[in-house]
């Protein structure tokens, strides 16, 4: 067994979360692709494989039980971040991964290939111009921008009655929610519990007002 997935079991065992052969060797096999590009397209500041399995797997996956409905995008999704863990956790669910660089796209592309994600769709778009033919139960975001920015910029992407948006965040972010656009609230902030990962991790679910 590969140090990879010897210290991403020693993680996961740290969590409620349920994962199958499967999903770790999926897991795994995301990382050492990330790595691989990593070198030639500069997609994460973080370098270490080891490190990466903290910092962008378990960070992401530990919202894995947080997902509300079927249909996701994950927008300013960089390498694929958090979209390629959720939907190695969530086979069921589909997620469309929106990032407007092409390096970006290319590898996802690659990934989608190499681990046989049927669920995935990258898609190169600015997040302000895409209009897609079906809105989103959630809209997914991980390091991409305040929260006001997030809900304004992609305001157009959730499902009217039903839709949210759901903001990965480090500390409690009380000054962004207190700078949130009148038509939005926030639903629920879930503290989050990261094996290994220091500082606090935050889930914040948003969504429009009522009228």
């Amino acid at each position: 067994m590969s140090a990879l997935r010897t210290r991403l079991d020693e993680l996961i065992a740290q969590t409620d979360l349920e994962v199958s052969e499967k999903q770790r060797e999926q897991l795994v096999g995301y990382v050492e692709l990330l790595d691989k590009w990593n070198k030639a397209y500069n997609l994460t500041s973080v370098r270490d494989p080891l490190e990466m399995l903290v910092k962008h797997i378990l960070d992401s996956i530990i919202v894995s039980t947080h997902l509300p409905g079927e249909r996701f995008i994950d927008v300013g999704t960089g390498p694929g971040l958090p979209g390629i863990p959720l939907a190695i956790m969530n086979p069921e669910k589909t997620f469309f991964l929106l990032d407007s660089l092409g390096k970006r796209i290319r590898f996802l592309k690659q990934v989608v290939h190499a681990l046989g994600l049927k669920n995935v769709t990258p898609i190169q778009s600015r997040v302000e111009e895409f209009q897609p033919e079906e809105k989103f139960d959630g809209v997914l975001s991980r390091a991409f921008a305040s929260m006001t920015d997030m809900v304004e910029w992609c305001h157009h992407l959730p499902k009217q009655d039903s839709g949210v948006f759901l903001a990965l965040k480090g500390q409690h972010p009380k000054d962004e929610i207190d700078q949130l656009p009148e038509w939005c609230s926030v639903t629920e902030i879930i503290s989050l519990a990261v094996p290994e990962l220091e500082g606090d991790r935050h889930l914040v679910i948003l969504s429009r007002k009522e009228n």
